[in-house]
């Protein structure tokens, strides 16, 4: 848990859930949201919970991976990628779970430097941190 808070944010979903929006409070950022197809939704416009999450722990681990690289003067390149796959399917005890996958490319960056800052970088990482226990993560140098 973080021993001070230095940010917070706020949203809603309204609807029936993966069928509806999902927003926050502030009004700077609404989704439409659609379930996939693969899941029994209709699919089309929209987005769902998995690809927001996708898209935050990517941004997020690359955030990571520079702070962990600026606190050991490494510089990273500006053309540094982070890819997530996100998928989800049901678990064997009811419900659904969650499977990440994450590829980081670092051109130029001598491969055990870069497996250093990945390494770092996914220690340092919230959403790394918040999924610790209950996914298995290994993010892949590509």
């Amino acid at each position: 848990m973080p021993t001070k808070i230095l940010y917070s944010t706020s949203a809603t979903a309204t609807g029936g859930g993966r069928e509806g929006t999902s927003g926050l409070d502030d009004g700077s950022f609404t989704a439409n949201l659609v379930t996939p197809k693969e899941l029994g939704g209709s699919g089309g416009d929209g987005v769902n919970p998995e690809q927001l999450f996708a898209t935050g722990y990517a941004a997020c681990l690359l955030g990571a991976l520079r702070f962990y690289a600026a606190q050991h003067k490494i510089a990273v390149p500006d053309d540094a990628t982070v890819s997530t796959t996100v998928g989800i399917g049901p678990r064997e005890d009811l419900g659904f779970g969650l499977d990440v996958k994450i590829k980081v490319s670092l051109p130029g960056v001598d491969k055990a430097v870069a497996e250093d800052l990945i390494a770092g970088g996914h220690k340092v990482c919230p959403y790394s941190h918040a999924t610790k226990g209950s996914l298995t993560i290994t993010p892949e140098l590509v």
